[in-house]
């Protein structure tokens, strides 16, 4: 390992090592949902990238021991949510495992394709799937916009170093 001037030393790759260094990369939050046969998901994610204009098309990531990937596995369609600052305890629920995503406490409703849509989120997409390609024990999902909402107001929630933040100026 070799160390530079104001650097700390290499580390050998690894998951832990990975893990450290995105903690560090501040990321826009999003929830991913899709409409299940007895009821719908959903999952936060950091992953949220956009791919394309033309075709207009995003990509977001899913662990395959996630509980929503069964159903995003084998949805044509999904949503796609971006959160405010004002969302944090959203951000939590979606995050968080064996949570009632879709309880009392979540404003939703039905959009387009039957997809759930979330109340008071900055913006939200309506997307068709178009490929899910393995990478490790994640799939990356692309998936092309057809119908969405850019007019929600406020300002955007981050995620970094372990926790919901708001921006700062």
């Amino acid at each position: 390992m070799t160390a530079s001037p104001g650097l700390g030393t290499a580390q050998t790759a690894s998951p832990e090592l990975l893990k450290s260094v995105f903690r560090r990369h501040a990321a826009g939050v999003a929830v991913i949902t899709a409409r299940g046969a007895g009821r719908p998901v959903g999952f936060t994610a950091t992953s949220l990238n956009s791919v394309a204009a033309e075709p207009p098309l995003i990509s977001f990531g899913i662990g395959t021991g996630s509980s929503s990937w069964p159903v995003v596995a084998e949805s044509d369609h999904i949503g796609v949510h971006i959160l405010g600052e004002h969302q944090r305890d959203l951000a939590a629920t979606f995050a968080r495992s064996g949570a009632d995503r879709f309880g009392p406490a979540t404003s939703w409703r039905t959009g387009p394709e039957g997809v759930p849509v979330l109340d008071g989120v900055l913006a939200w997409l309506v997307c068709r799937v178009v490929a899910r390609v393995p990478a490790g024990d994640h799939r990356i999902v692309l998936a092309q916009a057809v119908a969405g909402d850019p007019a929600g107001a406020g300002r955007p929630l981050l995620y970094h170093q372990g926790r919901f933040n708001a921006l700062r100026d």
